[in-house]
């Protein structure tokens, strides 16, 4: 909205300087904003929160020669959680000021957000209610899950049928320039650089299946204090580098990848959700004062997934993303293996619970996944080039 007044007054010759017209000047703006909002807020959030007493329940799972879950965070039980909804208003209140809100990219955006987050929220309303944490059941937020995603995959699907409104691939082979062609439904891979496989309807198929587990994969490593919204700091990041790219159509061709049209709205969408993750840190760095719960942590893994199909960089969110990986793979593994043999190949899952189990403390965990994230982060950009 304040981007459209200020446009309106500089057609109007009101006013003869206007930065905000500059995606990149709207996105530092609205990382600003969204952090200062989060601390402006963060401590009335938790009051309202201890005052409805939405107290996070602790799983206890015994493991013979192993210290109990509960034990370890026991004292954690009753720390209010939720508070994925001050992400939630970190993030939208910047990008509806900021956005241009003509740009149906910034709506799918806003709509996947509150999805997500509605999704989130009603999952973690049962677990506060029930007083346990097992909360809404696994087929029902699969199901919604896949509904959200199976919307998102359409209107990608059609929204990027033409050269104009969707996505645009050029590369170079022998010096001559091959394209451009259009649509959502191709899939780029990492070190090709003219490997883009159409799959026609499939996309959305496709998209079900990024969304799903990126959502999942965010949730399952949000158990330790300020891990997930730590990882998700340095992944995002990483995606507003690609998303910036992305909408640079000197930049996408010389680095031979697909040139997205409208993303340039999107560079300030991912510039609140910065914004937002870093305030929500400050509150959540151990030891917490909140938890972000369902509501947070599936609406960071909508959100960031839904980017990486809008940028067409899905597999590349396995690399950037590699911690969010490997935390639903030892899910995976943990639950094959013991319905298969009987047998744990985990202390416990997901991952970061198995070195807590080891005796290794929960600071060192955080901190060491984040190094690793940062890295595998560097590594994903690094094979911008390697093509």
């Amino acid at each position: 909205m304040f981007y459209h007044f200020l446009n309106y007054l500089h057609a109007k010759r009101i006013l003869y300087i206007n930065p905000f017209q500059y995606e990149t000047f709207r996105a530092g703006i609205a990382l600003v904003t969204a952090l200062l909002i989060s601390l402006a807020i963060g401590k009335r959030v938790i009051v309202v929160l201890r005052a409805l007493k939405a107290g996070q329940p602790i799983h206890t799972v015994t493991i013979k020669g192993a210290p109990d879950l509960a034990e370890m965070h026991g004292k954690k039980a009753g720390t209010p959680t939720m508070g994925g909804v001050l992400i939630v208003f970190s993030v939208l209140v910047p990008v509806l000021l900021f956005c241009n809100l003509t740009n149906p990219l910034v709506w799918l955006l806003v709509l996947v957000t509150l999805s997500f987050a509605a999704l989130g929220f009603w999952d973690d309303y049962l677990k506060i209610t029930k007083k346990n944490a097992d909360g809404l059941k696994a087929r029902y937020k699969l199901l919604v899950q896949a509904i959200i995603a199976l919307f998102v995959g359409g209107f990608l699907y059609y929204y990027g049928s033409s050269v104009p409104n969707g996505v645009v691939y050029t590369y170079l082979e022998k010096g001559h320039a091959y394209g451009p062609f259009s649509g959502y439904d191709r899939i780029l891979a990492p070190f090709f650089k003219t490997f883009y496989p159409q799959i026609g309807l499939l996309f959305v198929l496709y998209a079900i299946v990024v969304l799903t587990a990126t959502s999942n994969a965010v949730n399952l490593t949000d158990g330790l204090d300020g891990l997930c919204i730590g990882i998700m700091t340095i992944v995002a990041t990483a995606f507003m580098i690609l998303v910036y790219i992305a909408s640079n159509r000197a930049f996408s061709n010389y680095l031979m990848l697909p040139h997205v049209t409208s993303a340039d709205e999107v560079l300030v969408f991912m510039g609140a959700l910065i914004g937002a993750s870093l305030g929500f840190l400050w509150y959540n760095a151990y030891p917490a004062d909140m938890f972000m719960g369902d509501t947070g942590s599936m609406t960071l893994g909508g959100v960031i997934g839904t980017v990486a199909l809008i940028t067409k960089q899905e597999i590349l969110l396995a690399i950037i993303g590699g911690i969010f990986v490997l935390e639903a793979l030892s899910v995976i593994i943990q639950v094959g293996s013991y319905k298969l043999r009987h047998k744990r190949v985990f202390l416990m899952s997901p991952l970061h619970h198995h070195y807590e189990k080891k005796g290794m403390t929960e600071a060192k965990i955080i901190a060491r996944f984040w190094i690793v994230s940062a890295l595998l982060a560097l590594i994903g950009l690094s094979t911008l080039r390697l093509r």
